[in-house]
C-alpha cells in the first residue's frame, strides 16, 4: 500500500504525477506545507525534516519512507515501474542513467531560479514581487535552458520528443515539473522554443491533468483551502 502526504500545488506533485502515471493505486494525504501540518510529531515521525512531500510504501519486506520530492518520483519508476518500456519507468541503464542525471540537474541547475520567477512573475502579490531579483534569475536560467534545448532539439532529429527516449519518462517528468515554473516568462519561452513546446506537452498529458481537476474540485468543495501557487508543479 503508497501513501502519499502533500498536496497538488506543492513539489509533492512529483510523486502524485509519477503514481498516476504508473496507474498506481495509492492513499493521498493532503498534508499542505503552510500552518502546522508538516511540524505535528506524526508528520516529524515519518520526515523530520518537516517537509512534503512523504511517500510511505508498506511492502512485504517491510515499511519503506522515501523524503525528498524526486527521490519520491524516481523510486516510484523504479520499484512499481515494469521497466519493459512500456511505462514511464526506466527500461534499461541508460534510461536510468538519464532520469538521475537530469532530474538532478533540475536541483541543481534550474530549480532556484525557476521558482524565483514563478514567485516573481505571478506567485507573489504585486506589491511583494522584485523586478530585480526576477530579472537576474531570467538571465541566469538563459544558461541552462539552453543546454535543455539543445538537447531536445538533438532528440528531435531523431523523431524523440522526450528526453531520454522516445516515450514520456520520469526523466521528463521530473525536469519539466521544475521547467514548467518558467512557463510565466514569455521572453524565457520565446528564446527556447523546444523547451516550451516540451513543457506544454508533458502537462498535456492525461495524469497531469487528472490531478489537476481533482486538485481544481477539491478546492471548489473547500474554499478555505489555501493551495499557493507559488510552488505549483
Amino acid at each position: 500500500m503508497l501513501t502519499i502526504y502533500g498536496i497538488f500545488a506543492s513539489r509533492a506533485v512529483r510523486p502524485l504525477w509519477a503514481a498516476q502515471e504508473l496507474g498506481l493505486s495509492y492513499t493521498h494525504v493532503p498534508t499542505p506545507y503552510q500552518g502546522g501540518a508538516t511540524r505535528t510529531p506524526e508528520f516529524l515521525a515519518l520526515n523530520p525534516n518537516g517537509h512534503i512531500p512523504v511517500l510511505v510504501d508498506e511492502r512485504p519486506e517491510g515499511r519503506v519512507v522515501v523524503w525528498e520530492s524526486m527521490a519520491c518520483a524516481l523510486y516510484l519508476a523504479r520499484h512499481h515501474g515494469r521497466g519493459d518500456g512500456s511505462d514511464i519507468a526506466p527500461a534499461n541503464p541508460a534510461e536510468d542513467a538519464e532520469a538521475l542525471r537530469w532530474a538532478f540537474w533540475a536541483m541543481t541547475e534550474l530549480e532556484t531560479d525557476a521558482l524565483a520567477v514563478l514567485m516573481h512573475r505571478i506567485g507573489l502579490p504585486p506589491q511583494r514581487r522584485d523586478a530585480g531579483r526576477l530579472a537576474v534569475a531570467e538571465q541566469r536560467l538563459r544558461g541552462p535552458l539552453g543546454v535543455l534545448d539543445a538537447h531536445l532539439a538533438r532528440q528531435a532529429e531523431h523523431g524523440c520528443a522526450y528526453l531520454a527516449a522516445e516515450r514520456f519518462t520520469i526523466a521528463d517528468l521530473c525536469v519539466a515539473c521544475v521547467a514548467n515554473w518558467t512557463r510565466p516568462s514569455h521572453e524565457l519561452m520565446h528564446a527556447f522554443p523546444h523547451v516550451h513546446a516540451w513543457v506544454q506537452r508533458c502537462h498535456a498529458r492525461p495524469a497531469y491533468q487528472t490531478l489537476k481537476a481533482a486538485d481544481k474540485a477539491a478546492a471548489a468543495a473547500s474554499p478555505e483551502r489555501t493551495a499557493p501557487s507559488s510552488v505549483a508543479g
